[in-house]
């Protein structure tokens, strides 16, 4: 599967295009703009974009209006197709956000009910009530997405509902050519859905790929052969810069081990879970770490542990902002990219990955484990990988297992010898492929 063999690079383009967050209803070739970016994730050695949502939407793009048109504030369709050629041109793959457990109050279907009451075609669409009323006093009852009125919950055991968004699936890989989706609040959508859909988009394109949002709880519920090929690893999110902001590097590799390790029990053994360090429903890395001097090493701990790296537009340059600005201060607009040694620094780490089945594909085990540095493992039958972290400011002298004397480092191409053991300088961090 090729989303296991590259990084992702995460666009919310609404903020990246600087549309206004109310849906004006005019016209602007806005999404052109990535375009203009694409030699920036060529330069970074991106191998694909998840856009989070591009459809018709009433507000931030999650309420969607009509899932067979741009979002006027974007664009066109024609727009957007220039877009994924553009990339799918540069060898860049393209996977939308589908937004699938609910639509907005301006989605067709709901404003026929509310036009049409019981005479609507499409009443059985949504999960209505017509005894109660609404936070909008509608004059009925509906069910919304954890509290929230204004996303209209979808009734997914409804063939026409189901058949609706496939065939809207089936024109975006048939208009826009897309690789994949991110299924928002996966964890909520119906399993027989995620069944049906990857049963569809299997016979559609080969390779299509399946990345569903799960916040907490068994990735497995919504990750498997007949279900999404990936889940959002919150854990291991939340690991990594905990881990990072309290010294204590015993807490992510607790959850490696857990989720990877080498024993039977392990949750996720041979899977690949979509790692991040934000995104767009978080502060940005740079705002979460205490020591700016962690910034460089949470990214290779990110590249460098089991799963699919994905980068937030911004962050590669250190971008900050803090989830209690609000939604709109984590999604902005840049007038440009950026490029400095934190860039420099990412885009090694892209490079590396692209080119190692151990990062892709290889096991997880643990070689040396303080509260301030830690080396693991990452193996397949053709490669070998030691990913070597010191988030303390002095230097260590690491002991261990090494099986070889002499390493290349991935990130700065420097040939290391370690066989007397490993010196690694303070805040430092190495691929080290063996």
């Amino acid at each position: 599967m090729w989303a296991y063999e590259t990084s992702f690079y995460q666009i919310y383009p609404l903020g990246f295009c600087g549309a206004p967050f109310e849906n004006d209803g005019k016209l602007e070739h806005r999404i052109l703009k990535v375009i203009d970016w694409i030699p920036h994730l060529e330069k970074l050695g991106i191998g694909a974009v998840l856009f989070n949502p591009v459809f018709e939407s009433d507000t931030h793009g999650y309420n969607t209006r009509d899932y067979r048109k741009i979002d006027t504030r974007l664009g066109t369709n024609e727009d957007f197709k220039k877009v994924c050629d553009a990339l799918h041109k540069k060898g860049i793959k393209v996977v939308l956000d589908g937004v699938f457990n609910h639509a907005g109050r301006g989605f067709f279907g709901f404003t026929d009910v509310l036009e049409k009451r019981w005479d609507s075609q499409y009443k059985d669409w949504f999960h209505i009530s017509f005894d109660g009323n609404s936070n909008y006093n509608d004059g009925l009852w509906y069910e919304g997405w954890e509290g929230n009125f204004d996303l209209v919950k979808l009734n997914l055991r409804n063939p026409q509902v189901v058949d609706y968004l496939l065939e809207s699936v089936k024109f975006w890989i048939d208009e826009f050519g897309i690789d994949g989706l991110r299924l928002d609040v996966a964890y909520c959508v119906e399993s027989d859905f995620l069944r049906r859909l990857r049963h569809e988009t299997e016979g559609w394109k080969q390779d299509f790929f399946l990345m569903g949002e799960m916040i907490g709880g068994d990735y497995n519920r919504i990750m498997g052969d007949d279900l999404c090929h990936s889940a959002t690893n919150y854990e291991c999110y939340k690991g990594m810069f905990s881990a990072m902001n309290s010294m204590n590097l015993f807490e992510i590799v607790h959850s490696l081990l857990r989720q990877f390790g080498p024993e039977n029990w392990t949750l996720y053994k041979g899977k690949h879970l979509l790692s991040f360090v934000d995104n767009h429903d978080v502060s940005r890395i740079a705002s979460t770490l205490v020591n700016p001097n962690h910034l460089k090493l949470i990214y290779t701990l990110m590249f460098g542990m089991p799963g699919i790296p994905t980068i937030y537009y911004g962050s590669e340059w250190g971008t900050k902002a803090d989830k209690k600005e609000g939604d709109p201060a984590l999604r902005p607009c840049f007038e440009k990219p950026e490029w400095n040694e934190l860039t420099d620094h990412i885009a090694a780490l892209c490079k590396g990955q692209k080119g190692s089945n151990a990062l892709n594909y290889g096991g997880f085990k643990s070689l040396v484990l303080t509260n301030r540095q830690c080396i693991f493992e990452r193996e397949t039958a053709d490669d070998r990988v030691l990913v070597v972290i010191n988030a303390d400011e002095n230097p260590y002298h690491a002991h261990f297992d090494a099986r070889a004397g002499r390493a290349k480092d991935l990130i700065t191409g420097a040939d290391i010898d370690f066989g007397g053991g490993l010196e690694i300088p303070g805040y430092t961090s190495y691929l080290l492929q063996i």
